[in-house]
């Protein structure tokens, strides 16, 4: 079965069958398809599309390429969330410890940042010692004692993926449902999972801005992982705005575990959070429905059971014993702290979220390079939210910097990325849609 003959079927928009695509992929793996013809695979798809069952079978065969990890013994749901992305996204540091708490298994393989979006895992390893890297013995005794454990995506997991996702990010064909869809999928396919609930990020801060795209993808996802026969949902989630009061690794850690304390919480990261929590809850039928599931979540952060389980899962993956306890001592800081105020008076309009993601770069907390080393402790606290009323001294946000160059160029971009109007705006929903 040649690859080119794979590649003109479709070129000429014809569908491709499963020993195809299944040809296709392990050529990747054993060499015998170089990065020329996924190239030009990936563009055909690109300009033809995939159908549902042709998107299936790609997820299935970049699942195959390496290995699937196995529950086996496990007496619990096997459940877990993926974000498309966002700014400010600290979700997953508190959604894990939750579910655990409320008596499900959340093995949870995250991503670095990408772009202006920031990663789960460079979050995690602003904590001292937290090994994002485990090897898979580890990974599932914490998932068994604990009940959560996060780490980094593993090179025997979806390679396939791997590589065509670097071709298609410089041959110009990223922005493709089905490609999107099978390689999201792939990797969260091979951690074994038997729930899962996507959260589709949708506004000027996510990958998809675009209300109607952002349906289509949620609507691929669910479909197409359902197919495979994983039990999936998707959550439209604004982004339209920063999520929560911070952006930055070792801050977004710090709201975390405020949030967990039940101190300083946002209400809509705290009405995204809980939303997906029950979602989850409720799939994997631990919960009858959402109230009760919602009941259940409160009360695992008021009793600080979900504290207890973050504490646990750090410790267990190489953090301090006391890393919960003295979090302020054992979290990086900037050398500087700094307001932006306001440069007149008024309410907060809107925000663009993508700037502002963009500028945790500038201040050294995101990658121009791949192997970049972070500057952990850098990013925005206290950040305003849509439809807060301002004057000349109320701070925007408070900049964390290690230069004077550094806090201009964050005044200026949050200056240029911060509209400030004379009436108060409507406020978006933080929950746009359930699939």
């Amino acid at each position: 079965m040649l690859p080119q003959e794979i590649i003109r079927k479709k070129r000429d928009n014809q569908l491709l069958s499963k020993e195809e695509i299944q040809n296709f992929i392990a050529g990747i793996h054993n060499g015998k398809v170089d990065d020329t013809q996924i190239a030009a695979l990936t563009m055909a798809i690109f300009l033809n599309g995939l159908n549902r069952q042709e998107t299936i079978d790609l997820t299935l065969a970049m699942r195959n390429s390496g290995k699937i990890l196995q529950w086996k013994g496990f007496d619990k749901p096997i459940v877990d969330k993926h974000s498309s992305g966002g700014v400010g996204d600290k979700v997953s540091l508190m959604l894990a410890p939750i579910l655990a708490a409320c008596d499900v298994y959340v093995p949870m393989i995250a991503g670095r940042g990408l772009g202006h979006t920031g990663g789960t895992i460079d979050k995690l390893e602003a904590i001292p010692n937290y090994n994002t890297a485990t090897n898979d013995e580890m990974f599932r005794r914490t998932v068994k004692n604990v009940g959560c454990a996060i780490i980094g995506q593993t090179a025997d997991l979806a390679p396939a993926d791997k590589k065509i996702y670097a071709i298609r990010d410089v041959c110009a064909t990223v922005e493709s449902i089905p490609l999107i869809t099978a390689s999201i999928l792939s990797k969260k396919l091979a951690a074994g999972l038997q729930y899962l609930v996507m959260d589709l990020k949708c506004g000027n801060g996510a990958f998809m801005n675009n209300f109607a795209d952002a349906k289509a993808l949620a609507e691929s996802i669910v479909g197409v992982a359902n197919g495979a026969g994983t039990n999936t949902t998707a959550v439209l989630t604004d982004m339209n705005q920063v999520l929560g009061q911070t952006v930055g690794n070792a801050l977004e850690v710090r709201e975390a575990l405020d949030y967990l304390q039940n101190k300083n919480i946002d209400n809509r990261l705290d009405i995204i959070t809980k939303t997906l929590c029950t979602q989850l809850l409720c799939q994997c039928k631990r919960f009858e429905n959402f109230d009760t599931a919602l009941r259940a979540v409160n009360d695992v952060l008021s009793s600080g059971k979900a504290l207890e389980k973050f504490a646990q899962m750090t410790f267990s993956l190489g953090a301090p014993l006391d890393f919960v306890e003295k979090s302020d001592s054992y979290l990086p800081q900037s050398a500087h702290q700094k307001p932006i105020f306001a440069p007149q008076q008024g309410y907060i309009k809107s925000m663009n979220t993508r700037e502002i993601g963009l500028s945790i770069i500038e201040l050294g907390g995101g990658r121009t390079m791949p192997e970049q080393k972070l500057d952990l402790a850098t990013g925005y606290s206290e950040f305003v939210q849509i439809g807060d009323k301002v004057d000349e001294k109320t701070p925007l946000a408070i900049v964390h910097y290690q230069s004077p160059e550094q806090y201009e160029r964050a005044k200026q971009t949050l200056y240029q990325a911060i509209e400030i109007g004379s009436e108060k705006p409507t406020l978006n929903e933080p929950i746009l849609l359930k699939i």
